[in-house]
């Protein structure tokens, strides 16, 4: 399945779209996010060979009168994986501001010779998903869950709707999300707080499992772990993915726009 070919670099860009569930808040009072933020990530392969690096940017747009965000990811090969591997990606996510939910989607990617330019529609009140495939010059709709996600505002809607607080040790929270041309189901378990390392300190962090299709590329359902700060940003600090050869990790290397103070307890 080609999903999960690309599955571990997507999820650098994006984690997963929460459905409805007693850890999310009724209402959210204050944004964990705004335009202008700005992420950087370090991708490493068996934890010394630099693989990449991936950004995701919040810009402001409009649509039908209402204020929207839009957000743009991008992901790259650089050094040695570059000349056997070579990745080119680009996504980008417009959703409303108010609640969260996107109403276009654009998937851009280049991955080894494996290409993909896809643009998708969303009718969030009708559940449906207008597909357009420009590669191959076809069209389609499909059926949705309600407040059905794509692979970005997942991410963003999950740091402002989760609420932390109520988080316990092996809580596990459902996720909708639309992938192309299929409704698509993960599952996210909270494993506890953490101190790690990072380039900027030692920061407090939250621990969670997001669970993923085993198989040629990932060794087991609970290969993949993430980190994000303990605070109103929830950053995404670190990935780590155990694969069926070697692993992957993804650290962040710089940011900027963030929406409240980052909270570091040792400087380096």
């Amino acid at each position: 399945m080609n999903k999960r070919r690309h599955i571990v670099f997507l999820l650098l860009l994006t984690q997963v779209a929460v459905a409805q569930s007693d850890l999310l808040k009724t209402q959210t009072n204050e944004s964990a996010f705004g335009v202008g933020e700005w992420f950087k990530f370090r991708m490493s392969y068996s934890g010394f060979l630099k693989a990449g690096n991936a950004t995701l940017t919040v810009k402001e747009s409009k649509y039908n009168n209402k204020d929207t965000y839009h957000v743009v990811g991008k992901g790259w090969t650089t050094g040695m994986i570059k000349w056997f591997f070579k990745v080119k990606d680009r996504y980008e996510s417009y959703f409303y501001k108010d609640s969260i939910k996107p109403y276009r989607f654009i998937r851009n990617i280049d991955e080894g010779g494996h290409t993909k330019d896809i643009e998708i529609d969303f009718d969030q009140e009708n559940y449906k998903a207008y597909v357009n495939d420009k590669k191959h010059n076809k069209k389609a709709i499909f059926d949705t869950k309600p407040n059905i996600q794509d692979m970005v505002s997942t991410f963003y809607y999950l740091r402002n709707n989760l609420d932390t607080k109520k988080l316990k040790v092996g809580d596990e929270v459902r996720v909708d999300m639309f992938f192309d041309e299929e409704n698509y189901g993960f599952k996210l378990k909270y494993l506890g707080e953490d101190i790690i390392d990072t380039d900027f300190g030692t920061i407090e962090a939250l621990k969670f499992r997001p669970y993923v299709m085993a198989g040629r590329v990932f060794k087991e359902e609970e290969s993949l772990t993430l980190w994000v700060s303990k605070d109103k940003n929830k950053v995404p600090l670190r990935i780590k993915a155990d694969l069926a050869v070697g692993s992957l990790r993804a650290d962040l290397e710089a940011f900027k726009g963030l929406k409240h103070p980052f909270k570091i307890v040792v400087n380096n």
